[in-house]
């Protein structure tokens, strides 16, 4: 069971609800090692006085903020800590605001809020029925680790769920970053039709569990393939962009692999005297499709094919399936 990070409390209006945080996300990418190539020798990092070579220790190390010209103003670290936020332990509300109204931008990292003790499990209760009721976050600062933090206090099943927040200031002006700007070209009548009509075949209803990492498995697949000596199996190359020529051709004909994918998916039912289901252009159909196909029909070692191998093991399967009924 894991242990709380953080003890405090919600404060909203004159209501007080302790509440224990826990983290609700974790990193599953894998760690590696650093060596020199073609030995068995770590590559190890010191830190090193640039001037004399010699390496000094962690306790001898302050920071210095750069304030131009090469010239720094050095800060100890117990002068960070006089002027860091109080230690807080209440999580202060001071508005509610539509939860559709904060930009995804703002959002960074996502904690569960759970109720101290049973016996504020009623008072914590009411707060959770009431922001689902509403469809409102409760805008709220806190210190944790010595560190303030902006943070949108929302329901999320059956706990409250705390994400932090990107203060204004954090997030870049993208005029800043890029050389220019894209200039928006006004989309011809039929080809913008064509757009919506291809984001509307494609529209489904959200489901996390049809999303899942692969990199981070075929990371795992690729270290146990060298550890037993077997072959390496490389992803396909990217798509090249579409030509502004056949972009509208493009779009049709995604529309239509779609629309014969409706049509031959397995919702719909043979029609009479046939025993085969309508056919699915497994060609037209993007690499993300091909791995929801591949779970429909129970395919083993899908995520780690590449688009070709799970077309044809799509269609392999499918074709079972079709002879077994």
């Amino acid at each position: 069971m894991a242990r709380p990070i953080w003890h405090g409390a919600i404060n909203f209006g004159l209501v007080t609800v302790p509440v224990d945080m826990f983290g609700a996300t974790e990193d599953h990418t894998v760690s590696f090692r650093q060596f020199e190539r073609g030995t068995s020798d770590r590559i190890r990092y010191k830190r090193v006085n640039e001037r004399t070579g010699e390496e000094v220790a962690y306790a001898d190390i302050v920071k210095g903020a750069e304030v131009g010209g090469g010239e720094y103003v050095i800060v100890e670290p117990d002068e960070l800590d006089q002027i860091a936020p109080g230690r807080s332990r209440t999580i202060d509300i001071t508005a509610f605001v539509d939860l559709d109204e904060i930009d995804p931008i703002h959002f960074q990292k996502t904690y569960w809020l759970a109720p101290a003790k049973d016996e504020y499990g009623k008072a914590y209760s009411l707060l959770l029925q009431a922001m689902r009721k509403t469809n409102r976050a409760g805008i709220a600062g806190f210190v944790m680790r010595g560190k303030e933090y902006l943070t949108a206090v929302r329901a999320g099943g059956d706990l409250l769920m705390l994400t932090t927040l990107l203060f204004p200031e954090d997030i870049r002006d993208p005029a800043d970053e890029l050389k220019s700007m894209p200039e928006i070209t006004p989309a011809r009548g039929r080809e913008l039709d064509m757009a919506v009509n291809l984001i509307e075949s494609m529209t489904e209803e959200w489901s996390p569990e049809d999303h899942h990492d692969t990199y981070t498995q075929r990371v795992e697949q690729l270290i146990e393939d060298k550890r037993q000596g077997r072959e390496i199996v490389t992803e396909e190359a990217p798509s090249s962009p579409t030509k502004v020529v056949d972009l509208f051709e493009a779009l049709s004909k995604s529309v239509e692999s779609r629309k014969k994918r409706r049509e031959g998916g397995g919702s719909a039912k043979p029609s009479a005297g046939s025993s085969k289901k309508p056919s699915v252009d497994l060609d037209g159909l993007s690499k993300a499709e091909l791995e929801k196909m591949a779970r429909e029909l129970d395919v083993k070692g899908r995520s780690k094919m590449t688009r070709d191998e799970l077309r044809d093991a799509v269609a392999a399967a499918g074709s079972g399936r079709r002879e077994a009924s």
